[in-house]
């Protein structure tokens, strides 16, 4: 084993919680990873620890005076002694004095005034324990550890401005370079030494507390005194992540951040690491990471001063318990000494303001519970002295919901989406950071459950956040933990396929390519949904004639929107009864109408306007009738098909009028309909709207079937999870359940085309422009808009060059005169891509041909329909 004296000067300090010190296990893991970084680095190592979970906050009780503090101490000495006996060790002989002294503290002078010096000599007590049964127990597996008392070596530090509480029970330390400091440490034995988190001496040279998350402080607080090689925070989980896992299953892990960047998402709400902690290393250069016990082999989030800058939002997080004091006065505006009295006030309580924000006559700061003494009798006090000043008005509790990142202000363009969300709630302040790295939302604590995961999304698919940046973004919390379902690999992946494929190109691009297995299969899945008692295909989707025939041999209707979309049906499928077309209109003419009501199919109406205009085409029909929900949904505001701003669906406020008409001209009305958006992924949510339908069916008494709509999405990424159409359906069986009289109607379009399909577009040119290296194809916004018209993803792979590793970022673009003629940005394709390679745009089954144009005075693609197990190929 080296001697002490060859790794004296290099250090490494590992911090391990609550969680990591409460099972003899993870104590295994704390010596082996410790034993392992100081072999590895020839350096040697200190390890900082945290009371075992939950003992803290049972000392926390009694240091607040708990009626049964008496029960408490027993408890935790039972708790201990347990802990020793599983470790097999001897606890009277390790821990003995410890819980002496515990005891002790009950009985002493001090404990009835509850001062402030025994409250900090209480909540000492769990590090205390749990650094001496860990050294103990390390060294009884014969590894070189020795134990060491934190309060020899941080010397709390008194700050201008601090309470009484703050100077012992929420102290900072000092960290200036001090080479005897160091010297004197180094001499310490053996080569790897344990010590507490959480605590410091106190000028008196009693104890001092550091506060909440001490633990991570304190081994930031020892890292910049040693000069270590790198600060490691050990935890329950593997690192920072854009939004807190718990919360939001899709949050990306952060594998690199600079200090800034970290301070920020630590205060702002990340729990993973206290915001205190990373300042000592910041002004000391040292490097910290946060890491996961139990999973050691994960890179965790690494924070230090070469982390890339990458523009866009890293993190979204929220704090809840935030406290609002509004302050308004008609002659604060150019009152000289205003704000100085104002903060002079919440100087007197102790109380740190964090967010700010002002006007003419108001001034509304923020309280945040974690980094104030706020109370009742608090509030009480400081409101009674703003009262000599101003009009105060306290706001509780709130939420303040943050997005962190480089260049917010950059961002504003792309955060549309989040503006409009906060626009639903209560938004009571919003602040920008000075420093350009935060935007904050304060709103009503109750109107925020849930609001992280569609954020989160949102941020993502606006583009501010930028999870193709591997440099920064890692896997999502579910991947790590295995439980994402993944999609399976698309079809043309497959040699047969590709080569297929490719064969096809030469016969000129641009050129659509569906595969009716695909088709088949999907539909057969929906089959087997059985609360659903009838199927429509949405034909706009994609009306190849064969993907037509095919659906309709699978047992689906036809659902059309347009006499064209008829005809189309009507020519390719003669067969099929003319009960089994659905007519789902949006302002056609009364032409269209009339043609559908001649041939006999369903005929759906949302407005009452139609029947006062065409009374008499309508008279004595059957009509189903499409309601508006007053919402939307989808994966763009351009999808979303129901609330005050979209076109479609009659209001729920204009039902009773609509009927009375109806009945006027002798209507019945049989069928009930709504859709309010496309790519949908919660499957509730058509639990909802089956629901309300449903309830609404039985007010009008004539329904016979209820129609949901379509909207299913698909997984147009590797990281997006396939549809659970197992949880979809079993919500419906329960609706079904609930309203067995009615049929069920759903009408899907992409989920049964999306995936059949790929565009093959032929590499026309290469260009680099200002480090931009684009890829430019024959086809463009002309042959698939979803991109320009969505902002829409497909995959993009370069055909030619599917198994070359060696990739690039590339830009993927078109040949149309128009900016937004851009299918993706930081596309991964092979770095030799060239003229004449030929790029596959995946999941292009739907709304693609569909929509294309001749703009540019450009051809329309090509179209082709792969049939399994034949080697010809059927053209259209």
């Amino acid at each position: 084993m080296p001697s002490v004296s060859i790794a004296s000067d290099r250090w490494l300090v590992l911090k391990f919680g609550g969680t990591s010190v409460s099972r003899r296990h993870r104590w295994d893991t704390i010596g082996r990873l410790a034993k392992k970084r100081a072999d590895e680095q020839q350096a040697r190592v200190l390890v900082v620890v945290s009371a075992l979970s939950g003992v803290t906050n049972e000392l926390t009780a009694i240091a607040d005076g708990a009626a049964d503090s008496g029960d408490r101490v027993a408890r935790l000495e039972q708790r201990h002694r347990e802990f020793v006996a599983e470790l097999e060790l001897d606890a009277d002989a390790v821990l003995g004095a410890r819980l002496a002294a515990l005891r002790g503290l009950l009985d002493d002078p001090r404990a009835a005034s509850r001062s402030l010096d025994w409250q900090a000599e209480v909540l000492a007590q769990g590090e205390l324990l749990s650094s001496t049964l860990g050294a103990a127990y390390l060294a009884a597996q014969g590894l070189d550890f020795g134990w060491m008392d934190a309060r020899h070596w941080l010397q709390a530090s008194i700050l201008p401005n601090q309470s009484a509480w703050s100077q012992r029970l929420s102290v900072s330390c000092t960290t200036a370079p001090d080479q005897d400091w160091r010297r004197a440490f180094a001499a310490q034995e053996p080569r790897m030494l344990l010590t507490q988190g959480f605590i410091a001496r106190h000028g008196d040279g009693g104890t001092a507390i550091l506060g909440r998350g001490g633990s991570d402080t304190s081994a930031a607080y020892f890292g910049a005194l040693l000069g270590a090689q790198r600060v490691e925070i050990w935890t329950d989980v593997p690192g920072m992540f854009s939004a807190n896992p718990r919360e939001v299953a899709d949050a990306r892990l952060l594998t690199r951040l600079d200090y800034y960047e970290a301070q920020e998402i630590a205060t702002t709400g990340a729990k993973v690491l206290h915001p205190r902690s990373i300042k000592p290393c910041r002004n000391a250069g040292v490097p910290m990471a946060i890491l996961d016990t139990e999973r050691p082999d994960l890179p965790g989030t690494s924070i230090d001063d070469k982390a890339a800058t990458v523009p866009g939002v890293k993190a979204v997080s929220r704090r809840n318990g935030i406290v609002l004091v509004s302050m308004e006065g008609i002659g604060m505006w150019q009152q000289v000494g205003f704000l100085a009295d104002v903060f002079a006030r919440f100087k007197k309580h102790g109380l740190s303001v964090d967010l700010i924000g002002s006007s003419e006559t108001n001034v509304t700061v923020s309280l945040d519970p974690s980094e104030n003494l706020v109370n009742t009798d608090v509030l009480a006090a400081l409101s009674a002295d703003l009262a000599e000043v101003c009009r105060v008005k306290v706001i509780a509790p709130c939420t303040a919901i943050t997005l962190v990142g480089r260049g917010m202000r950059s961002l504003l363009h792309k955060l549309s989406d989040v503006w409009a969300m906060f626009g639903r709630e209560r938004v009571h302040l919003i602040s920008q950071s000075s420093n350009d790295l935060n935007l904050t939302f304060v709103i009503d604590e109750a109107a925020a459950d849930g609001m992280l995961p569609v954020l989160h999304s949102a941020l993502i698919d606006s583009g501010a956040m930028p999870t193709e940046e591997s440099s920064v973004f890692g896997p999502s919390w579910r991947a790590i933990n295995g439980s994402i379902r993944r999609r399976s690999t698309p079809w043309w992946h497959g040699r047969r396929e590709r080569e297929r494929l490719l064969s096809l190109a030469q016969a000129g691009t641009p050129r659509y390519v569906y595969r009716l297995p695909t088709v088949r299969a999907r539909a057969r899945a929906l089959a087997a949904i059985t609360a659903i008692d009838q199927r429509f295909y949405a034909i706009k989707a994609n009306s190849h004639p064969a993907i037509l025939r095919t659906l309709v041999e699978e047992g689906f209707g036809l659902e059309c929107v347009s006499q064209g979309e008829l005809q189309r049906v009507m020519a390719t499928v003669p067969s099929l009864p003319h009960t089994k077309i659905l007519f789902t209109p949006s302002f056609a003419p009364r032409s269209e109408y009339a043609f559908a009501l001649e041939q006999g199919v369903i005929v759906t109406l949302d407005n009452v306007e139609a029947l006062q205009n065409w009374g008499d085409l309508f008279r004595g029909k059957q009509l189903w009738l499409r309601v508006d929900l007053g919402r939307g949904d989808g994966h763009h505001d351009k999808v979303k098909t129901g609330g005050k701003t979209s076109k479609f669906g009659l209001p729920l406020v204009r039902l009773d009028e609509f009927l009375a008409l109806a009945r006027s001209l002798d209507i019945t009305v049989i069928g009930l309909h709504a859709h309010l958006g496309s790519g949908v992924e919660t499957p509730q949510h058509w639990k909802q709207v089956s629901d309300e339908l449903g309830g609404i069916a039985d007010q009008i008494g004539t329904i016979e079937s209820i129609d949901i709509g379509g909207g299913l999405p698909i997984p147009y990424t590797a990281e997006d999870e396939p549809f659970d159409l197992d949880a979809w359906g079993a919500g419906l069986a329960e609706i079904k359940t609930a309203y067995p009289a009615y049929k069920l109607i759903i009408e899907p379009g992409r989920y049964l085309v999306a995936e059949s399909g790929v565009l093959l577009s032929r590499v026309n040119q290469v260009v680099e422009k200002q480090g931009v290296r684009r890829v430019g194809g024959d086809a463009g916004m002309h042959t698939l808009i979803r991109p320009a018209l969505y902002d829409a993803w497909h995959d993009v792979a370069n055909l030619s060059r599917l198994d070359d590793v060696a990739e690039e970022n590339f830009d993927v673009v078109g040949p149309i005169c128009e900016s937004s003629d851009v299918f993706g940005k930081h596309r991964r394709l092979p770095a030799a891509t060239r003229e004449g390679d030929v790029l596959v745009f995946a999941d292009a089954g739907a709304y693609g041909y569909s929509m294309a144009s001749t703009y540019n005075l450009r051809d329309l693609p090509a179209e082709e329909i792969l049939e399994e197990g034949l080697d010809d190929v059927a053209a259209h």
